[in-house]
C-alpha cells in the first residue's frame, strides 16, 4: 500500500541547497546568504537542518547556528524543492523517490542538481533511493495526506515536461506512484515572475486535510486579479475549506516584477515559516494562518532577495520526513 505524505507530518530534516559563487546568485551572493541564514536560524529552533553546498567554505556563514548538518555536493542551483527526493509511505515504511529534473522544461543547466539525490542517499543517508522515470518537480504538487493531490495543468501537462503522455496517462501514473484517489487539476492562476510554468506552491496549498490556502488579488487593475478569481471559483467547487492569501503589492528588481506569493510557506515541526515582503499584507497573512493553524507557531522570514531568482522559501527547501525506513 502506498500513501502520499502531507508536509505537516513530523520531519527529520529540512534540506537546503546553498547559493554559491558558481550559481546565478553570484552578483548578490552576500545578500542571499544573509537571507538563507535568517531562514535556517528560524527553522533550527524547531528541528534539524541539512545544508548542501559544493565546498566546505560555503558553510562558514552557518557555523554559529545549532541543529545544522552539512553535506558537500556539487550543484547548479538552489531550488531543491524541485530536484530533491520526495518521500512516500510504502507498506508502512518511508521510501524516497528520485524523479527526473529537467530544470523546468530545459530552461537551465541541471545535470549537477540531477545527481544530488544519488550522492546524498549513498553517502549521507545510506539507504535505497527509488528512481522514477518521469519528469516532476516537488513544487508542482501538493498533498492533503488523505489521497488528494493539488496541481496545475499548465505545469504538469506542459509539452516541456512529459510530452509523450496525455492528461489521462499522467493522472493514472501519478495516482499509482503516490497512492492517490483524486487529483485536483487547476486550470487558472499564475504569479508574474514565476518561471516554473505555474507551480502549485506559488498558488494554492493544503494546510490540513480539509483546507486549502490560496492566493487572491484585491486590486482589480492588477493582471493577477481575474486569473486568481477564476482559480478561486475552481477551488470553491472542490468542497475543501478555503483560506484566502492576498498577494502583496508589486515588488520589482531592476525593472522586473518579482513573483511574490504567500503560498510559498514552509511547514516545519510545530511551526509554519511564511515568506514576508515588507508589505501591509504580511501581518494579515500571519493572522489568517495563525487562526487556521492554532497548533503551529507562525514565523515570518524576509524573502525579498529570494525572489530575484524567481523563487521563495518553499522552493528553496525539501522535507525529509521522520519514521521507519
Amino acid at each position: 500500500m502506498i500513501k502520499s505524505i502531507p508536509e505537516w507530518n513530523e520531519q527529520e530534516y529540512l534540506m537546503l541547497s546553498l547559493p554559491h559563487e558558481k550559481s546565478d546568485w553570484n552578483p548578490y551572493l552576500e545578500e542571499i546568504l544573509q537571507s538563507y541564514k535568517e531562514f535556517v536560524k528560524a527553522v533550527s529552533e524547531f528541528q534539524k537542518v541539512l545544508l548542501i553546498a559544493p565546498k566546505q567554505s560555503d558553510f562558514e556563514n552557518f557555523k554559529d547556528i545549532k541543529n545544522v548538518e552539512y553535506f558537500k555536493c556539487d550543484t547548479n542551483d538552489t531550488w531543491i524543492r524541485d530536484f530533491g527526493a520526495i518521500d512516500i509511505i510504502e507498506n508502512g515504511r518511508l521510501k524516497a523517490l528520485d524523479f527526473t529534473f529537467n530544470a523546468w522544461g530545459n530552461k537551465f543547466q541541471s545535470e549537477l542538481d540531477n545527481a544530488v539525490n544519488s550522492k546524498l542517499f549513498k553517502e549521507k543517508f545510506k539507504e535505497e533511493l527509488k528512481k522514477v522515470d518521469f519528469i516532476l518537480e516537488g513544487g508542482s504538487i501538493d498533498f492533503n495526506g488523505e489521497g488528494v493531490m493539488l496541481t496545475s495543468s499548465h505545469c504538469l501537462l506542459n509539452e516541456n515536461r512529459n510530452s509523450h503522455l496525455n492528461k489521462t496517462q499522467i493522472d493514472i501514473k501519478l495516482k499509482e506512484i503516490f497512492g492517490l484517489k483524486q487529483i485536483i487539476w487547476l486550470e487558472n492562476g499564475f504569479i508574474k515572475g514565476d518561471d516554473t510554468d505555474h507551480h502549485i506552491d506559488t498558488l494554492a496549498r493544503f494546510i490540513d486535510k480539509n483546507t486549502i490556502a490560496h492566493c487572491i488579488c484585491e486590486d482589480e487593475e492588477d493582471e493577477h486579479y481575474l486569473p486568481l478569481q477564476k482559480m478561486k471559483e475552481e477551488l470553491k467547487k472542490t468542497g475543501f475549506d478555503l483560506v484566502e492569501l492576498p498577494i502583496p503589492n508589486p515588488l520589482y528588481y531592476e525593472g522586473r516584477r518579482l513573483g511574490a506569493t504567500y503560498a510559498n510557506f514552509v511547514f516545519i515541526n510545530n511551526a509554519l515559516i511564511v515568506p514576508f515582503y515588507k508589505d501591509k499584507n504580511d501581518e494579515i497573512i500571519a493572522k489568517r494562518l495563525s487562526k487556521a493553524l492554532p497548533s503551529h507557531k507562525i514565523i515570518g522570514v524576509d524573502a525579498r532577495v529570494f525572489l530575484r531568482q524567481n523563487g521563495s522559501l518553499h522552493c528553496s527547501c525539501q522535507n525529509r520526513f521522520k519514521g521507519l525506513r
